[in-house]
């Protein structure tokens, strides 16, 4: 079973585009490329990835669709559109003469109404994925799982996946029940998936431990199972707080004890499954 990294980014590194990368952050103020990816990949026995957007707009789907076509180790991209546009469906059916466009996402985590998503336009938007064979991608903070519980529900037969593990506040070295409960409860759908990533930019970059990601580890797989739980480096917006080799470590320590089908489907077939790689 091929090994897959379900979940990172590429750019040519832009000081307006790119302004959430703030100057805490300026290990990742530059450029970052496939060939740069590649290397890590093959050091760690990776055999593909999948390249998600950083940039909200129909650029940025060009931008990696042309690294993707270029790159046979990219397997897919998950870019970008406007939901609420009235002509959205053309939009996505001019995607569809793209294979490797597997699916979209919106940074509904940066938005004032943290209720996006339940919009009667955005939903008018998501109605139109499944139907051409599109996933999305729920990029949230905690704050919004609730909604995100509704969002889900009202979509059954929509593939779905949490980023992030709904990037729950690593930093503060306490696990609420709160992001407990609404984890369970969003898990409850069998649509929707979840990637294991973003972990260590939600903690303590400097100081963090791997034994602080265990408690949230083992909430997701409880609530999700071994089949709905994706391995996501977000390489290279991790760098600000641990090497891709770290990142990698962190859950290939966790998972040493599970089945060698379970780390097979964790590692790789279940992102293969989820986005039809």
């Amino acid at each position: 079973m091929a090994r897959i990294d379900s979940h990172q980014h590429f750019w040519k590194y832009d000081p307006v585009r790119d302004a959430w990368i703030t100057p805490e952050m300026h290990v990742i103020q530059k450029d970052f490329l496939p060939a740069d990816l590649l290397t890590e990949l093959q050091a760690a026995g990776i055999d593909g990835c999948v390249a998600v957007q950083a940039d909200q707009s129909e650029e940025e789907n060009e931008y990696l669709l042309k690294h993707a076509a270029e790159n046979d180790f990219i397997k897919g991209v998950v870019g970008w559109v406007d939901l609420m546009n009235p002509e959205v469906e053309q939009r996505l059916v001019y995607y569809k003469r793209h294979p490797k466009l597997k699916g979209f996402r919106h940074v509904l985590q940066g938005e004032h109404d943290r209720a996006l998503m339940l919009r009667p336009s955005f939903k008018r938007g998501i109605a139109l994925l499944e139907p051409q064979g599109y996933t999305y991608d729920i990029l949230i903070y905690p704050d919004q799982l609730g909604y995100t519980r509704e969002f889900v529900a009202a979509f059954p037969n929509q593939p779905f996946v949490l980023d992030h593990i709904a990037k729950p506040h690593i930093k503060d070295r306490y696990i609420t029940d709160e992001w407990k409960a609404a984890i369970r409860a969003v898990a409850a759908y069998p649509n929707l998936y979840c990637k294991i990533s973003g972990m260590v930019t939600e903690a303590d970059w400097y100081h963090w431990k791997p034994e602080h990601f265990r408690v949230y580890l083992d909430t997701i797989v409880e609530a999700f199972g071994v089949n709905r739980i994706l391995y996501g480096s977000d390489w290279p917006v991790c760098l600000v707080a641990a090497s891709y080799r770290q990142v990698l470590q962190i859950v290939e320590d966790y998972f040493a004890p599970f089945s060698e089908t379970e780390k097979a489907a964790f590692f790789g077939g279940n992102a293969i499954n989820f986005y039809k790689l």
